[in-house]
């Protein structure tokens, strides 16, 4: 049978396509033929995974627009935070809640990217 093995992009409306892809380029550093591309096989962490969730409400995406979030995975989150300070990113929070640490900011286009670490693999 047949199955789906990952997640193969996220596709989004913005007024200026070549600024939001130099922002992702030039802020954290992610580019590609055709935009920000993550190659899996960099990844390292054990058993890593992707995940889509749902929720009711958009309160866990405030403030960021849309209706939806990008969560995008980090090898160490504490020094990215850190790079993105540098750049004079607004960070707006980050949290350790042991399986995994996040921190979130907004792009230019008001779309909220969480950053994730993976510490535990799933059980």
């Amino acid at each position: 049978m047949a199955k789906i093995t990952g997640l193969g992009g996220v596709f989004y409306v913005v007024n200026d396509p070549e600024a939001t892809r130099a922002w992702y380029r030039d802020t954290l550093g992610i580019d590609g033929p055709y935009g920000p591309q993550l190659d899996w096989a960099e990844e390292t962490g054990d058993k890593p995974y992707s995940l889509i969730s749902h929720f009711k409400d958009a309160e866990y995406i405030k403030p960021g627009q849309g209706g939806f979030m990008i969560n995008l995975r980090v090898d160490d989150l504490d020094t990215f935070v850190a790079q993105l300070k540098d750049k004079g990113v607004d960070v707006l929070d980050s949290v350790d809640e042991g399986y995994g640490k996040f921190a979130w900011l907004l792009d230019p286009d008001g779309v909220k990217i969480e950053l994730w670490e993976q510490v535990l693999a799933p059980e």
